[in-house]
């Protein structure tokens, strides 16, 4: 990682406007937490229905979209990327430096949240918060990786992550048959279902593939999504044209 590089990436994701996104979101569902607890008391079932919902169906890969392709993309849309790529960095060193600055965005506002959120409503009772927390941290890594590469490879980035993340990972790969096991959300999701036990199916949690297949995948994408993004930022050319 090249700290200069990840210094200017995290200035730039926290000083956008995008930027409020990052710290509106957790805090609804903080505020959400604190409200149904304030309802409903502590529950298990409460808070894994919340989490699941809101937090990894939602929450996550919003902000995975946002840190994602503004690690990376506003670089290569206004041409300050041949800036970058005209240093003596190696292009893998570049895209895995950004990833990892996406990936400290998304544990301080997601994963980090998700886990305040568990305890507020549910304690330290089954597991729930980091179970959550986890399968957050999870999908979060696999969620940076594709969009991360979404942002290097087409200019439309943000409305084909938008797509992808609402119309796939929370409809038809949240809900259908068969594409759900081509859901990052379900891959991680095995991992929460592990670390819940025997109480994940009283709380409704039920992964469509199972805990080795779920690791294995979300490996498989952060590997070969990273290596392609460095194998494109080659590509560029330093008159920033492919």
């Amino acid at each position: 990682m090249n700290a200069t590089v990840a210094g200017l990436s995290w200035h730039s994701l926290v000083g956008r406007r995008r930027a409020v996104l990052l710290f509106v979101l957790p805090a609804v569902l903080i505020a959400l937490a604190v409200l149904v607890r304030l309802v409903s008391g502590q529950s298990s079932g409460n808070a894994a229905d919340l989490l699941g919902q809101f937090s990894l169906g939602f929450l996550i890969p919003l902000l995975c979209l946002i840190a994602g392709t503004g690690a990376i993309g506003p670089e290569i849309d206004d041409g300050s990327i041949v800036y970058l790529l005209a240093k003596p960095l190696n292009r893998y060193v570049i895209a895995v430096s950004k990833w990892i600055v996406a990936i400290g965005v998304i544990v301080l506002f997601g994963v980090l949240p998700t886990l305040v959120a568990g305890f507020v409503i549910a304690g330290n009772q089954d597991g729930v918060a980091t179970g959550y927390a986890t399968g957050a941290l999870l999908a979060g890594v696999a969620y940076a990786t594709v969009f991360l590469l979404l942002a290097v490879v087409t200019r439309n980035a943000v409305v084909v992550g938008l797509l992808y993340a609402l119309v796939w990972e929370a409809a038809i790969g949240g809900y259908v048959p068969g594409a759900q096991t081509l859901s990052i959300q379900q891959w991680a999701l095995a991992v929460t279902e592990k670390m819940l036990g025997d109480g994940a199916a009283g709380f409704g949690v039920n992964s469509a593939v199972g805990l080795g297949t779920g690791v294995t995948l979300l490996t498989v994408v952060t590997v070969i999504g990273l290596a392609y993004t460095g194998y494109r930022l080659r590509s560029i050319r330093i008159s920033g044209e492919e």
